[in-house]
């Protein structure tokens, strides 16, 4: 028998399930049936019930003296015997009375094959004794029996699953992309501008005559367990009031990280028991800071880092050639535009092209004088210019601004042309 029929719990081959079928338990109303296992196939003869043999086992009883064949045991009608049976001789009986007949244990029926009524019969059973049972007892290998029982189980456990998840989610499940999240992107970087900003002017403000100040304020912001005195040896006096965040660097972890920013401070100089009004300085610190389960907090007192000048990259976008012509013929209606634009935006509206929404500085300055204007080369409709403008500010303040802008083309309904402002910047 081949590993994979014991695995499936097969009959062997050439067999069916009929061959091996097992003996039922008795039940309620049911006697138990002990019948013989070849009873059952489709061209053998019918096997007589358990009441039906005990019906033919009364009819041929044993005579007196010797044991009865066993309740319950199936047993086949047997042949009619004949009158003179070749291997015995009937003996007469006493006077003259016929001879009687000699005890014939019943015979067993002969098993047809089980592969069809003209198939050659197989041999004959060998003859039972009294009380042996028609059958023989196969017994099962354990590991046919443990296979059986945990590929049952498995199925169980599969159809419990399928049931639970869904079987849509086995076959057609759902594929979110994976999105790679790194550190600067996952850390809060407002929430540490806000502490970073505020944990900075708190650093930078001090006085010694209200010493406790100070620690209150920096405690706000700095991580619980570390020292709210931040170095500060309780001597001058400080004050730090505008503060301007910048850049935030964090970590590959995405947990910590320190935040660029620049705080305006105002110094003093002590002079007898008064103190002095000092410069006014932009100071530019780095502060580390960290995020927590609960927000972000300064992880250690800012550092001191320096403010350098860079130049221009050398890539930066050129504005092209320039026109001369345009430039000439335009000069006189930039100068326009930039007097409008100093006063109000009614007037700036007038000078303006159609279309086009700039708002005015209000009167916040006066216009001075247009000392530089410059178009370039471009389409027929839209170009790009530069303006080199001097403000008046209060009194004899000057100050000299330059503006980019954009012009466009109009044309009017007598078909004059003109080049006019259509943004600044």
């Amino acid at each position: 028998m081949s590993w994979w029929r014991t695995l499936l719990n097969l009959p062997p081959q050439g067999e069916h399930w009929a061959d091996q079928r097992r003996t039922k338990k008795a039940g309620k109303g049911r006697p138990q049936s002990t019948a013989p296992e070849w009873w059952a196939h489709p061209g053998g003869p019918v096997s007589p019930t358990p009441r039906q043999a005990q019906g033919v086992a009364a009819q041929y009883a044993q005579p007196q003296g010797q044991t009865p064949p066993p309740t319950g045991g199936v047993m086949a009608p047997p042949r009619r015997p004949s009158a003179h049976p070749p291997d015995a001789q009937p003996q007469p009986g006493p006077q003259g009375q016929p001879a009687p007949q000699a005890h014939r244990t019943p015979e067993r029926l002969k098993q047809r094959s089980s592969h069809g009524a003209q198939s050659a019969p197989g041999p004959a059973r060998q003859v039972l004794e009294p009380g042996q049972a028609p059958w023989s007892t196969e017994p099962e290998s354990s590991f046919s029996t443990w296979a059986r029982r945990f590929f049952r189980g498995l199925v169980v456990v599969v159809l419990l699953l399928a049931a639970i998840s869904g079987i849509r989610s086995w076959v057609s499940p759902n594929r979110t992309p994976e999105t790679v999240v790194s550190g600067q992107s996952s850390f809060p970087a407002d929430e540490a501008r806000a502490v970073a900003t505020r944990y900075a002017v708190s650093y930078l403000t001090w006085d010694e005559g209200n010493p406790d100040a100070r620690p209150a304020q920096i405690g706000l912001d700095l991580a619980a367990g570390l020292d709210s005195r931040a170095g500060w040896n309780g001597r001058g006096k400080q004050t730090a009031d505008v503060a301007y965040p910048g850049e935030v660097k964090s970590d590959s972890n995405g947990i910590t990280a320190v935040v660029d920013v620049r705080v305006r401070v105002h110094t003093f100089s002590k002079r007898g028991k008064s103190w002095a009004a000092g410069p006014i300085t932009l100071e530019r610190v780095s502060v580390p800071v960290a995020r927590t389960a609960e927000r972000v907090v300064a992880s250690a007192p800012p550092t001191f880092v320096p403010d350098l000048r860079a130049a221009l990259p050398g890539n930066m976008p050129q504005a092209g050639a320039p026109d001369d012509d345009l430039t000439a013929a335009t000069r006189k209606d930039a100068e326009a535009f930039f007097s409008a634009y100093a006063e109000s935006d009614n007037k700036v509206s007038a000078v303006t092209a159609p279309g086009s929404t700039i708002r005015s500085l209000g009167g916040a300055v006066r216009f001075g004088e247009l000392k530089d204007w410059q178009v370039y080369t471009g389409n027929d409709d839209e170009r790009r210019a530069t303006a080199a403008v001097t403000w008046d500010g209060v009194g004899d303040t000057t100050l000299d601004q330059t503006y980019t802008l954009t012009l466009r083309r109009t044309v009017a309904t007598d078909g004059a042309q003109r080049w006019q402002v259509a943004a600044v910047g």
